[in-house]
């Protein structure tokens, strides 16, 4: 058998050092200067908003398991668990929508940086 078998499956993959180095979106290295710092701004952006949507799911489901444990007694502590768990998951998806906001800005500071503006952080 020769070293360069290929082989198929889960596991098998080529080397890191067999393939080039990709920046953000495909780019590869040697054009990273080339990076379009719009279209990954509008990536953040996307997925900003979709931790906005996040936390208004979880939010609503929270509150409507809240509303099932005043209607059903019977099952008023399970009803109590799955509140506590939509809320838990309302505060992490908000978190997730926090941090892709300042990846966006971060991206945006980046862009400007790029063109030749700078920021002068003054406090």
């Amino acid at each position: 058998m020769s070293e360069e078998r290929h082989q198929h499956g889960l596991f098998h993959h080529k080397k890191d050092e067999d393939r080039p180095i990709e920046a953000a979106y495909g780019v590869t290295a040697s054009h990273e200067s080339e990076i379009d710092y719009k279209k990954e701004e509008k990536h953040h952006k996307s997925l900003e908003h979709l931790g906005e949507g996040g936390v208004a799911a979880a939010g609503v489901f929270a509150l409507h398991e809240k509303h099932k444990e005043k209607k059903d007694p019977e099952q008023a502590h399970r009803h109590k668990i799955e509140e506590e768990i939509a809320a838990a998951a309302a505060v992490g998806s908000g978190g997730y929508a926090f941090h892709e906001h300042h990846e966006k800005k971060e991206t945006k500071e980046k862009e400007e940086e790029s063109h030749g503006k700078k920021h002068h952080h003054l406090f």
